[in-house]
């Protein structure tokens, strides 16, 4: 890679807007059908509502699904920097086919969150079968609850949340440490940057059970936070506030059980 003329801010030239616009569609559709299926839950009658789904095979591709097309909304705003920057160092590099790598940068990224979702699924079906989350894909466990809140917490503060967010925090650092040439190259990268964002936020996604799977406020709630803590230019501040709350919640929460 050509290290002395590498561009450290993103223009915004054309194949900067195209790739941007193609982010948004797919972030627009992704948020779309998660609007549409909470609509849709909250229009079901009460009974189905309190009643659990046998959980099949096709049932259990649905969720994964959700899953799946949530976290895409979730994370690709927070990843945009970086997708935006990979377009344009490609371009700088003369890779073949820079519209084509970033997809696969894109394609890489999204594979690992899709490796997450399937976790997450085979997390929630067993969370039901404990009888720990309701039909409505919400922790009906206050020690399960508050384990999540303090545990996220606690991650929140460790070295292993440092040493994720420094490599997503930095999207020209990281270009530079690991760019790989090619097209296989570009796939490579959104793996390992994908790996990355994962280990940054992976407790956090945990916090869904808490709030809700289903719930839009606080899956938009999670999703601000994540791309606070990747965009303020406050380094650790932001995690660690984070990290208090959910402690302090957590421990509230065993000391003051809700009714």
């Amino acid at each position: 890679m050509t290290t002395d003329a590498a561009p450290q801010t993103v223009r915004l030239s054309r194949d900067t807007i195209t790739t941007l616009l193609a982010l948004v569609v797919v972030v627009s559709l992704c948020w779309w059908y998660l609007v549409d299926m909470a609509i849709g839950m909250d229009a079901m009658p009460m009974m189905d509502m309190m009643t659990l789904r046998p959980w099949t095979a096709s049932y259990f591709l649905m969720m994964f699904l959700m899953w799946a097309i949530m976290m895409v909304a979730m994370m690709l705003p927070s990843a945009a920097p970086m997708i935006l920057l990979y377009r344009q160092v490609a371009r700088h590099n003369r890779l073949s086919h820079p519209g084509l790598g970033t997809a696969l940068f894109v394609t890489g990224y999204v594979i690992v969150w899709t490796l997450f979702s399937l976790a997450a699924t085979t997390a929630q079906w067993q969370l039901e079968q404990a009888a720990l989350v309701t039909p409505m894909m919400k922790s009906s466990s206050v020690p399960l609850s508050a384990g999540i809140l303090i545990l996220a917490g606690l991650y929140q503060w460790s070295p292993w949340k440092d040493t994720c967010l420094r490599h997503c925090r930095g999207p020209f650092a990281f270009v530079m440490q690991h760019w790989k040439p090619g097209l296989r190259g570009a796939l490579a990268m959104g793996l390992h940057h994908g790996a990355y964002c994962v280990g940054c936020c992976l407790l956090l996604m945990m916090l869904l059970f808490v709030g809700g799977v289903m719930n839009l406020m606080v899956i938009a709630l999670i999703a601000v936070l994540v791309l606070l803590e990747k965009v303020l230019p406050w380094g650790r501040l932001v995690p660690r506030v984070l990290g208090t709350v959910a402690i302090t919640a957590g421990v509230a929460l065993l000391v003051w059980p809700q009714n």
